[in-house]
């Protein structure tokens, strides 16, 4: 079938006027008139839709398509009139219409307004609708858009392994893999699970994190990064929590803490730069109807130069505006991991534009991270920006084999897990750094929708794996 797609015809619409085209997609609304109809056809190839003008006496079918309901799928030929003093910079004159597939009158997603909690429950057509069209897209958009960035400044793309043995971020909220019947497991002398009989021969789990194998690929390419799934198996159910999301993670060698911001603050720009230059329909529509304000947000992260503030200079701004007056929910003090509301006040109240915040106590970050000489505090910096807080998290990695192996003791972590890890700092170390980016929380970001579950296509939390 010579297809064409809408989002040609509103790129090149002065090429195809007066001309015949064919058309495809689904039913967004008819309106039969008696003597001629409007069909609003929208196929997916950008957010407008197509308004397609039937007449009675030149459509064999007219009494077929007229009774159709939203949903429909319809292959459409006819020529494509141009209307500039309308509303629609053009319409389609339909000559025929192939009934491709009807929808039955209960289709969940009529023309009306509908909850977000109800469309969670219609992940398998909620697409169709307006917001999460835009949603996708924007997702889409802007994932390229992060490939290209890196892509552009010569970083190798790794695919880091979803099964791993090790837990890049200590913390044990891992989903294992295994093959063992768990109504008749295989034990050890003690009673325990006998993992040497799995399918690995020990225990595994869905990564957290493709960090530590990117560090493998940095120290010969130089310049990598991940960008993958990875799982959580935290029992939170608030709106930013998921226990399967994308990260976004690349390892620089020869890089330092310093670097790693200017990369973090220039990718985030490019993509926010991106994404506006490539949807800027998807972007009017979350602006107008879901987040008042967005675009204006998003064009102020894009050009303004990043702030950055030591974690104990921070906490002083937090506890000075405590004394001043100002009430938080969580009291500041030196040594907590800051809470969303603290983030917002240094970017939205203090800097007014995005932070980053440094060198923060060791006891609250990962072990890998590397330690200042203080003793006290590690080289991270965690990018703030308005609207939502934190929304990078990186650091200068620990390249000293000594200090590494005393951290990981420290911690009470089984050093035979990191032990490839370990061999990096023995085999040609260098200073490197490197971030992850949650790639749901910057479409969150990007888009203005305040619930993760909305910004996933289809959502895996806690009691939930539908679909």
């Amino acid at each position: 079938m010579d297809r064409t797609r809408i989002a040609q015809l509103y790129a090149h619409m002065d090429e195809f006027g007066s001309k015949t085209v064919t058309v495809a997609g689904w039913v967004r609304s008819i309106r039969d008139m008696k003597n001629f109809g409007f069909v609003v056809l929208n196929d997916g190839s950008c957010f407008k839709d197509l308004q397609v003008v039937m007449n009675r006496e030149k459509l064999a079918n007219y009494e077929e398509v007229a009774a159709l309901t939203v949903g429909s799928a319809l292959i459409i030929t006819g020529e494509l009139a141009l209307t500039p003093e309308r509303p629609q910079p053009f319409e389609l004159q339909a000559q025929t219409i192939v009934v491709e597939g009807a929808a039955q009158p209960d289709y969940p997603m009529q023309k009306k307004r509908q909850t977000r909690e109800f469309l969670r429950t219609q992940q398998h057509l909620r697409s169709r609708t307006n917001l999460f069209r835009a949603v996708f897209r924007v997702r889409s958009v802007a994932a390229f858009a992060i490939h290209r960035f890196f892509q552009e400044r010569g970083f190798v793309y790794v695919n880091t392994p979803i099964i791993t043995a090790s837990d890049a971020e200590g913390a044990g909220e891992m989903f294992r893999v295994t093959t063992i019947d768990p109504a008749n497991p295989p034990l050890t002398q003690d009673g325990k699970v006998d993992y040497s009989k799995d399918f690995f021969g020990k225990q595994t789990n869905l990564t957290v994190s493709g960090q530590l194998q990117a560090e493998n690929f940095a120290m010969s390419f130089g310049d990598v990064y991940t960008f993958g799934p990875t799982f959580r198996a935290e029992d939170s159910n608030t709106r930013r929590h998921a226990a399967e999301f994308w990260m976004v993670e690349p390892e620089m060698a020869f890089c330092d803490l310093e670097g790693e911001m200017d990369v973090s603050e220039q990718m985030l720009k490019y993509v926010i730069n991106y994404v506006m230059e490539h949807c800027p329909d998807e972007l009017d529509m979350f602006n107008k109807f879901v987040n008042k304000g967005l675009k204006e947000r998003l064009q102020h992260v894009a050009t303004s130069d990043f702030a950055r503030v030591s974690y104990t200079d921070a906490v002083k701004i937090l506890t000075d505006a405590q004394a001043d007056g100002h009430k938080f929910e969580y009291p500041v003090k030196w040594g907590i991991d800051l809470q969303t509301e603290h983030e917002r006040y240094l970017t939205e109240q203090h800097f007014k534009k995005p932070t980053f915040v440094t060198n923060y106590p060791k006891d609250i970050k990962a072990f890998y991270m590397r330690q200042n000489d203080d003793g006290k505090t590690v080289a991270a910096a965690d990018c703030l920006v308005p609207g939502i807080g934190e929304i990078i998290g990186g650091s200068q990695r620990e390249e000293r084999l000594d200090v590494l192996e005393r951290r990981i003791e420290e911690l009470g972590m089984e050093k035979d897990q990191y032990k490839y890890y370990l061999d990096l700092r023995r085999y040609g170390t260098c200073h490197h750094a490197g971030f992850g980016l949650g790639f749901e929380r910057l479409v969150m970001y990007l888009t203005g929708v305040d619930n993760i579950r909305d910004v996933l296509p289809h959502p895996r939390t806690v009691g939930n794996a539908d679909f």
